[in-house]
Order: C-alpha cells, then structure tokens, then sequence
C-alpha cells in the first residue's frame, strides 16, 4: 500500500495516476488519499512503518515538516530541504525530492531551447518553491526570489546558492515587483498555494504582467485552470500547468518504489481523463 500525506488531500490525482500506472503493468499494489494535519505529522510517518506500507507521497503543507521525521534523504532533498516522496526500504524511512527533476523536465519540455543565462522569477518559498529554485539554479537560470517572509527568502537564496555556486539571485518583496521586473523574465513560476481550490489568486503583479512568448508555469493544479493559466493564456504566453508537474514527478516517485519504469503515457491519460 502506498499514499499521499496531506492536508488537503480530496483533491488530488496522484492516487488516478499511480492506480492506473499500477494496473498497466499489473502490479498488486494501491494508492490512497491519507489527509493529516501538522500536529499528526510525526504519528502518520511512523505509521508507515508500523503498516509496513513500501510509501508515501508527501504534498502541501508537509514537505518540509517531514524531513526531520525520516532516517535517510537523498541529495536532493537534503539540498531543498524538503520531500515529496518517502520510501520504506527495510525498516527504513528514506526520503526524496523527485519534485526538482520535475521541475527540470517540465520547463525544458516547454522552452525546447537551453536556458541557461535567462531569468526566472519564482514566487513562494515553501517545499514546491525550493524545488522550483533549486532545479533552475541548476539550468544556469538567473533567479529572482519572491516572498512576503524576508526570513524565508533569505534562507532560500542560500539554498539557491548552495544548489548552483555562482549563480545569480536576488530577493524582492511582492510590492516591490515592476512591471520591467516582469517583462525581463523568460519563466514565471507560481510556487505557492494560491489558486488552489479557487479560494485565492495569485496577486495582480503576477497575474496582469504576463507577456506573450514568456513562459509561465504554476505549480497549482484545480479541476479549471487557475486564474494565472488563463491570463497568461490570454497574453499569448507558454503555459505549464501543475497537472504536468504532477505527471512528471509521480513518474520518478512510482520508479522509487516499484523498481520499474514508469508508464508514462498511462499516467498522463489518467490525469487528463481525472
């Protein structure tokens, strides 16, 4: 048995895109949705174990908060500081980032050109964001990081730093983004919660900024697009939406614990058709 740790979780397809990946290549395993708030954190991890379940996925908010909790991270995760995917492997809770490949593969599908030397901006400073920061740090990119918390983009930019010595990154509050910042961007990248469930937009900088041929990725996904999708829609822009993401890192996660390849297309049809 396998899950995604979240809250919440009643909106997630990984459990569609891993059943049918397991199906495809008939294995006898599952996937469900295990919701869990933060101060039930620690119990769930250590439930795994106790069930002997081979893992779980792990999504907002928990990416971070579970790192302590594992005995064993790969280097991506160390890097980001955070995980997505937690594999129980002989009595042992290892954790990923499978989220940085995702992130490399989804952009580079989208440019279909090196970017190295080019501008992103990247709005959040969570689990998704160092992920995002992380992987396009190491395409060469030239970051600009944005977040209400000072504190926390500070820590991300050394990350950033970390991930790709002698790359560029600067630090913005979101009041403090122009226009002209907006315009130099090759990628924009919504790392954050908001546009999801509807409830939230991103802010209007973001969203009323988009210029065509730029390329603008959210990491959100909904049952519509979100408010950024459609704008940048609108303004002749690339889009990535979050259902890629998706798609591309549960691909490297079922690699994880299955020790097969992943049925890509299978996976992709089942987020589609979700």
């Amino acid at each position: 048995m396998l899950g995604i740790i979240g809250d919440p979780v009643s909106h997630s397809r990984s459990p569609a895109i891993h059943n049918a990946a397991f199906r495809a290549l008939g294995l006898d395993m599952v996937y469900v949705p295990l919701p869990v708030r933060a101060g039930d954190l620690g119990a769930a991890v250590q439930g795994l174990r106790a069930l002997g379940m081979r893992g779980a996925s792990v999504t907002i908010p928990h990416k971070g908060g579970v790192v302590p909790l594992l005995d064993w991270l790969d280097a991506d995760a160390r890097t980001a500081e955070a995980v997505n995917t937690i594999v129980l492997d002989g009595g042992r809770l290892r954790g990923y980032n499978t989220d940085i490949s995702g992130v490399r593969d989804a952009v580079l599908g989208a440019a279909g050109e090196p970017l190295e030397g080019s501008a992103a901006l990247v709005f959040g400073a969570g689990g998704a964001a160092r992920a995002a920061a992380v992987a396009l740090a190491r395409l060469g990119m030239d970051l600009t990081l944005v977040n209400r918390t000072a504190a926390r983009s500070a820590r991300l930019a050394e990350l950033v730093a970390s991930a790709a010595p002698g790359g560029r990154c600067r630090r913005l509050a979101p009041d403090a983004v122009t226009p002209a910042d907006m315009a130099a961007q090759r990628l924009i990248v919504n790392a954050t919660s908001l546009g999801m469930g509807g409830a939230s937009k991103v802010p209007r900088w973001m969203a009323d900024n988009v210029n065509a041929g730029q390329i603008v990725f959210d990491l959100v996904y909904t049952e519509t697009e979100t408010d950024l999708i459609l704008r940048a829609r609108e303004r002749d822009a690339i889009v990535i939406d979050g259902l890629e993401m998706l798609v591309r890192q549960a691909a490297v996660a079922f690699e994880l614990w299955t020790g097969r390849p992943a049925p890509l297309k299978v996976m992709q049809d089942a987020v589609t058709q979700g």
